[in-house]
């Protein structure tokens, strides 16, 4: 069985490398912030995480971060990068341009909730050459279903085009449910009526393990207005803006709606 190090153990992290161990890949993990899990050997450093790896996961929060923290772990030669974390082409390219020589990058980010990274139903998006994603294959098999996404970059590419999707739908959700409060319909009984409609992804993103956290959600949105004309996307902007205050949301430069 390959050898794995999961680096970042956090929601997305923890059940990814759990999952992993609990189907016989032997697993070594590490956290900036040190935590338990449950069949995965926990190192103290990233740099000791992927000794002897020869797949190596980040699930981390943005582009720096995940360059900062391979730049520290230092890899091995032949193993191979698998970048699950939602970073844009532009940082994937980035990234690979760091790497040591002889180890090869697969960008894998995923779509899909805790629950799914634990049942291993994500939807995972890889881009990287032929060869490198089918040494990792067996890998990613055990966490999703695999959709390859062309050189490296494409995955990137892709998640970035759904979370466009999702992420504009959480706001034409917000408008709904304004419609809702006017009319006087009680938002539980419009929440009940929209889960069932094609909006009722952006439901379930509302409660539960699915709640899609607004400081990420502005995180994913910067990404996809990025040097483009969005008009959809920035009036997201705005919902999130409404939503949580305290988002950082000067990358992509929207204001809060009057009076937030």
């Amino acid at each position: 069985m390959q050898k794995i190090a999961v680096l970042g153990l956090g929601s997305m992290g923890a059940p990814i490398a759990r999952r992993l161990a609990a189907h016989g890949f032997p697993v070594t993990g590490w956290s900036r912030t040190p935590r338990p899990v449950e069949g995965v050997a926990v190192a103290a450093s990233a740099r000791e995480a992927v000794r002897d790896a020869d797949v190596v996961i980040t699930m981390l929060t943005d582009g720096p971060v995940v360059m900062s923290v391979v730049g520290a772990a230092e890899l091995p030669p032949g193993a191979t990068l698998v970048e699950m974390s939602t970073i844009g082409p532009d940082a994937v390219r980035e990234l690979a341009a760091a790497l040591p020589a002889g180890v090869d990058l697969v960008d894998a980010p995923v779509a899909g909730s805790t629950g799914a990274a634990e049942g291993g139903t994500l939807r995972i998006f890889a881009g990287g050459t032929d060869a490198a994603v089918d040494r990792v294959a067996p890998v990613l098999a055990t966490l999703g279903d695999v959709r390859r996404c062309g050189p490296s970059g494409g995955g990137a590419a892709m998640k970035v085009v759904l979370n466009t999707a999702l992420v504009t739908a959480l706001a034409a959700l917000a408008e709904a449910l304004q419609v809702a409060d006017d009319l006087g319909v009680p938002r539980a009984d419009a929440l009940d009526a929209l889960g069932s409609g094609p909006l009722g992804n952006a439901v379930q993103r509302l409660s539960g393990k699915a709640r899609f956290p607004v400081r990420l959600a502005a995180k994913d949105l910067a990404l996809s207005v990025a040097g483009r004309d969005l008009p959809v996307a920035l009036a997201a902007g705005r919902h999130l803006a409404a939503a949580d205050p305290s988002a950082d949301l000067s990358t992509i430069a929207v204001s809060s709606p009057k009076g937030t």
